[in-house]
């Protein structure tokens, strides 16, 4: 008997700007294939979008859930999961990619009320939203796309207050799910939650897989089994990845040499370092740092990670 597929997983990073951490793609570009792709994707921020036109499926592992034009969708960082259109038609989309923490920033600290739903609905949440039932959102989100798109005047002000008004929808929405169902989450979702919070805020620190096994309450073992079928990567490879992205920040932020930097995110040399970068990012730190210095004259779909949306008309070669 022939062994059952493997599904691949994709990472999928997205450089949000420093000073307003939001970005949009929209406009006809942006069309999903009736195509099923043979990867799910997954990112390092929330991901809002909202579908203009036809309908089709989207994916979250064993789950699939239809969408139709006029739906919004809530997926959040780490979450693997494809779209892909009805057969014979090619969706339009707008796609929203935020840090919900940055743009809210002081919004939500921990003595804060429900603070705890905030951070654990930016962590694993996955929604898609019609328009005839929350009305209000659909309207949020599409004045946030007028805002950045237009940019008029302190804009960045309008968008922040429309965020911190959706979010809040958000939050009663996965309230009333978290308590309307135990099995929100797909199966092994949260399991690996507290390995891969405190990877984001311990990654300078050198510490043992075991440690991130015992808060997860598994063996190694198991642990590093269940972290590679979730994240399609080992838990010290995604480590490392973290490392390298907190990295590339301090490269476009601060004037630090490369060795400094390297110490900074938890690498003990700076050859380990230079070699974890150019296989994360495809090139060497310095040249990186050198092309970030240009990053405001150059497109958005230029920075790696950002990729544009596959033409459906043209089938995949086989």
């Amino acid at each position: 008997m022939a062994k059952p597929k493997k599904t691949v997983i994709e990472y999928r990073n997205y450089e949000l700007p420093l000073e307003f951490p939001v970005l949009l793609l929209t406009g006809d570009r942006w069309h999903i294939s009736d195509v099923k792709s043979d990867k799910l994707h997954f990112h390092n921020c929330l991901e809002i979008g909202i579908c203009h036109t036809d309908s089709g499926i989207m994916e979250f592992g064993d789950s699939k859930q239809e969408f139709h034009a006029g739906d919004v969708t809530f997926v959040s960082r780490n979450v693997p999961h494809t779209t892909y259109s009805t057969k014979g038609t090619a969706s339009l989309w707008s796609y929203l990619f935020v840090a919900p923490a940055d743009i809210l920033r002081n919004m939500f600290e921990a003595s804060y009320p429900y603070a705890r739903v905030f951070q654990a609905m930016c962590d694993d949440f996955r929604y898609i939203i019609s328009e005839e039932e929350y009305p209000e959102i659909h309207f949020m989100v599409t004045q946030i796309i007028r805002e950045m798109t237009e940019k008029k005047m302190n804009y960045q002000f309008a968008v922040k207050g429309l965020f911190l008004s959706l979010f809040m929808e958000f939050m009663r929405i996965y309230s009333d799910e978290e308590s309307g169902s135990e099995a929100h989450a797909p199966e092994n979702a949260l399991v690996i939650s507290p390995a891969l919070d405190y990877i984001k805020e311990h990654y300078m620190e050198n510490f043992p897989m075991e440690d991130l096994a015992n808060l997860c309450h598994l063996s190694e073992t198991h642990f590093r089994r269940v972290f590679n079928e979730i994240m399609n990567t080992s838990p010290l490879e995604y480590l490392n990845t973290t490392r390298i992205l907190q990295a590339c920040t301090l490269l476009r932020t601060s004037e630090n040499s490369i060795l400094e930097i390297s110490e900074q995110v938890g690498f003990r040399s700076v050859s380990s370092f230079n070699r974890h970068f150019s296989t994360i990012m495809g090139t060497q730190p310095t040249s990186w740092r050198h092309k970030m210095v240009q990053s405001d004259k150059t497109s958005i779909l230029q920075y790696s990670g950002w990729m544009q949306a596959q033409n459906l008309s043209e089938p995949d070669d086989e």
